[in-house]
């Protein structure tokens, strides 16, 4: 870029000679430079353009000279600026933004005015005041207008109704009349030239719908016509002028933004950008850096894709400005960071370079110029020596955002697959037995079956065209991956019992079609597991989570977590359905992860328990506040309220079905505690455990508060304490060994350690204790009596629940003069505490601690693929036989 001139009469003639438009202003408009001379040290902005507007008067008669003087002054002045080096992309943008705002503005008022001199004002049949919403589209509505640029808008007012003067009209026909006489205000050519031409096409029904339509009308349209293009173009609308904005928006986000993953979004832009190719190609429009090959257009599409994709669960795509949604893709690891930058880069030198091609004449061009003179002029403004340094640094970064746009908008499926022809001629199934005998399959007749069965059923015939060369496209693919890995047949099965779940649901097609990557990630995981693999076809919004290869390498950071999931919900208050929804998608999504890390070999048992803990744990504490604030009569912002884990999770041992055995504690003096409390009790529980749209979140258990399933619900923290110290039974105490503070009032939480630790401290009749414990495991072990010749892991002789019984005996017994033996610390760590103060034989203790990790690794094994807890004697022997001689070393019997 060349040096900044000092004087202002040196930068306007240095700017002069790389636009005719400003030489020819220049000498048309006399009072132009000594305007410009007086303001080229700083941007303009609204406030300047009011004061233009004002000196200049602003009457009906006067309204259109003004703003094209307006205009004239503004567009030079960011001209001189930018060429000269003073303004960047954002300054001119930003002005020619705010230029089309203030003269909308300017002009609507003015023309309303009149017209509601002439006919009254406009209201609604309920008698409120009626007012025109002057919507933005395109680059108008993400602020990033150009300098020569149309204007895309559409007029939508709320209600229909007539006015109330002498001359009555109906709002439609008021409307339509002011909406006619602003686009001639602005686009009428003068002698002072014109404001902005102003194009209408993309209101509902294009040219030949009606130039205004009410809230109804456009609802209605958008249920029952909108096409997808029209999502897109919705994506940038802003309300311009009117104040019913709110309400606007809350018609046109359901239609833009859907709640679920819209992968159909990809296919549908593709073909989009394909017209845009073809209409290019046709016009021989190669070298249009908007429209061409890597040009701006490509940038944008592939920044509305994501948000049309994700916007409907990631509000935070749901902004206008394409630099910004690059960046939030980038901050949400949806695009690579180093992608992002490139595209950025290449964004605005691509705008930099439209707005000198537009400096030439004031014309709406995106085409380099065919004139060695132009070219010369082209490449000075800029910054570089010749057109052909120029070129060769924009065909780099055409090249670039090509190849970033491919990678996006690519279909893999275009090429065809080799298994096409045998799915194809499923039906004949020699011919597909030979074909997957040789792909590996162990069992080739019942896999040509099963695929023969899918190509000639209903479901399949009945499918609409487009999802149904999806499927076909898709199922070669399968097969093939499938075959790849250790069990294909299996693997094949539930991958085709994903499919045949999905198969009316384009858009997860779609995702799987679009991205290969996914599709094998799904085959190791059904293969791995077939608890996976009916957590996968239970919820298929999963499939989103197999695009990102973190997810594989990153432990969860469970504070980030939780804000970016507060934030979420606190974002669609009061929407309870949506807000539920939410966290059972973020739940599951994250339970996947884990799930995903543990398949890969990433995860102990142990580890993998503490992140399911603590993920149950966040979505306890992210629900009590968002359910209280839905309590209508409630005496406190903040509840003094607790959840009380017990079983598994109180023990930090969750595992991924595992159900919440919860007690509910508050500590309010105030009269109305106990039936508010109650009331969140039960919302929370029903929080929890209902099922919805998108599934439940965990089943809970709350019989082991006070008095069992006759106890209130929440109990008071004075209450709890006097039922545990004198009223609760050894099994009860035996339960809260393992109980912990999980979710609420860290004060409250407090209290409860240390009632549990006053209670487990107790002196005890060793006798009687032994006695007691003794007989409520015969009554277990009676009631699950062993029916299989294979060992049950948690209720058989020597398993997991007698390791349990011995530390909670342990703890009971000794704690009172032991402290250390209340810490909720697990089983093993417990043994091993037992072991160091010789209540047990270390070494013991170190060997049933190691046989209770190697249940709980086999529990979890068995639960993987869907299997009881049971295994072959022979392979536990070893481990068993430790806990049975600690048993009997503590409890005196085989």
């Amino acid at each position: 870029m060349s040096e900044t001139p000092k004087q202002p009469s040196e930068a306007i003639c240095y700017a002069a000679a790389l636009s005719r438009y400003l030489q020819r202003t220049l000498d048309s408009r006399a009072w132009l430079a000594e305007r410009l001379a007086d303001s080229l040290d700083r941007p303009l902005d609204a406030e300047a353009m009011q004061a233009f507007m004002a000196t200049s008067g602003l009457d009906e008669t006067r309204l259109r000279g003004t703003l094209r003087n307006l205009r004239t002054w503004v567009m030079c002045h960011l001209i001189v600026r930018d060429l000269n080096g003073k303004a960047d992309l954002a300054e001119v943008t930003e002005t020619m933004t705010v230029l089309a705002e203030v003269t909308i503005r300017a002009a609507h008022d003015v023309l309303r005015e009149a017209m509601v001199q002439r006919y009254g004002a406009p209201v609604s049949q309920t008698g409120w005041e009626q007012e025109l919403l002057v919507v933005g589209m395109g680059k108008l509505g993400g602020r990033e207008l150009n300098v020569s640029s149309d204007i895309d808008l559409i007029f939508i007012y709320p209600e229909d109704g007539e006015t109330g003067g002498a001359k009555v009209i109906s709002n439609f026909e008021f409307f339509e009349r002011l909406g006619k006489q602003l686009i001639q205000a602005l686009a009428e050519i003068t002698e002072h030239g014109q404001v902005f031409r102003v194009d209408m096409r993309l209101r509902p029904n294009g040219d030949s719908g009606p130039l205004v339509c009410s809230f109804d009308m456009l609802e209605n349209y958008f249920i029952t016509q909108g096409r997808e293009w029209e999502r897109y173009a919705w994506i940038k609308a802003r309300v311009l002028a009117g104040e019913r904005f709110e309400e606007l928006e809350k018609i046109a986000r359901p239609f833009v933004y859907r709640k679920y993953l819209d992968f159909g979004a990809i296919n549908a832009m593709r073909d989009l950008h394909a017209q845009i190719r073809r209409e290019v190609a046709r016009r021989d429009r190669a070298n249009n850096i908007k429209l061409g090959p890597g040009g701006i257009r490509e940038i944008e599409f592939i920044a509305q894709v994501f948000q049309i994709i994700r916007g409907g669960r990631e509000t935070q795509l749901q902004i206008r400005p394409t630099l910004k949604v690059l960046a939030r893709l980038a901050e949400r690891g949806f695009l690579a960071a180093e992608a992002v930058a490139e595209l950025g880069e290449a964004y605005e030198f691509l705008r930099r370079l439209e707005h000198r091609l537009q400096y030439l004449d004031d014309a709406q061009t995106h085409d380099l110029p065919g004139n060695d003179e132009d070219r010369a002029r082209i490449a000075r403004a800029m910054g570089f020596p010749d057109f052909a340094a120029l070129l060769d640094v924009l065909d780099r970064y055409r090249a670039m955002v090509s190849r970033h746009f491919e990678h996006v908008f690519g279909d893999p499926a275009e090429e065809g697959h080799t298994l096409d022809g045998m799915w194809a001629s499923a039906g004949d199934s020699g011919q597909a037995e030979a074909t997957l005998a040789k792909l590996g399959y162990r069992d080739p007749p019942a896999a040509a079956r099963r695929l023969a069965a899918i190509r000639t059923g209903n479901r399949y015939q009945q499918l609409p065209n487009h999802i149904r060369s999806r499927l076909d496209a898709l199922i070669p693919r399968v097969v093939e991956a499938a075959a790849g890995t250790s069990g294909a047949d299996e693997t094949l099965g539930r991958c085709l019992d994903l499919l045949e779940s999905i198969s009316r649901r384009g858009a997860y097609l779609a995702l799987l079609q679009q991205y290969p990557q996914a599709l094998r990630r799904v085959a190791d995981l059904m293969n791995a597991s077939r608890w996976a693999a009916q957590f996968l076809i239970r919820h298929p919004i999963l499939l989103d989570e197999l695009l990102d290869a973190r997810v594989l390498q990153t432990a969860p950071e469970w504070a980030t977590l939780r804000q970016q999931i507060a934030e979420a919900v606190d974002a669609v208050e009061p929407d309870m359905e949506r807000q539920m929804d939410m966290m059972r998608e973020q739940h599951h999504a994250l339970v996947f992860r884990l799930l995903m890390q543990d398949i890969a070999g990433m995860l102990t048992v142990e580890k993998l328990a503490d992140h399911l803990s603590a993920l149950a744990d966040m979505m306890l504490d992210l629900s009590i506040p968002t359910i209280w604030r839905k309590i209508k009569i409630r005496h406190r912002d903040v509840p003094k309220f607790a959840v009380i884990a017990y079983g598994k999770l109180g023990g930090k041992e969750l595992g991924y079905a595992s159900d919440l055995d919860l007690v509910y504690l508050h500590d309010d003096d105030a009269p109305e505690a106990p039936e508010v409390y109650t009331r969140l009790g039960q919302r929370l529980n029903t929080w929890l455990s209902s099922q919805t749209a998108a599934g439940i979140m965990f089943e809970t258990d709350l019989r082991l508060r006070p008095n069992g399933e006759s106890g209130m619900l929440v109990c008071s923290l004075d209450s709890f304490r006097k039922y545990q110290l004198e009223s609760a039974w050894v099994w009860e105490h035996q339960a809260l060994t393992r109980a912990r503070f999980a979710a609420g009032d860290p004060e409250l939480g407090e209290a409860f350690e240390r009632i549990r630790c006053e209670v487990l401290r107790q002196p005890r009749d060793l006798d009687k204790l032994h006695a007691d414990v003794l007989e409520m495991r015969h009554k277990m072990r009676d009631a699950h009596a062993g029916k299989s010749e294979l060992f049950d892991l948690k209720h058989d002789l020597g398993g997991l629940i007698d390791v349990e019984f011995l530390v909670q005996y342990l703890v009971l017994g000794h704690a009172h003069q032991y402290p250390e033996l209340t810490g909720n610390l697990g089983n093993i760590a417990l043994l091993r505490i037992a072991g160091d103060l010789n209540l047990i034989p270390a070494g013991l203790a170190g060997r049933c601690g190691d046989s209770y990790r190697m249940f709980r690794h086999l529990q979890h094994r068995q639960r993987l693929n869907d299997l009881p807890s049971r295994v072959q004697p022979l392979e536990v022997a070893f481990a068993r036989d430790s806990v049975r001689r600690l048993w009997q070393l503590v409890f005196g019997e085989d």
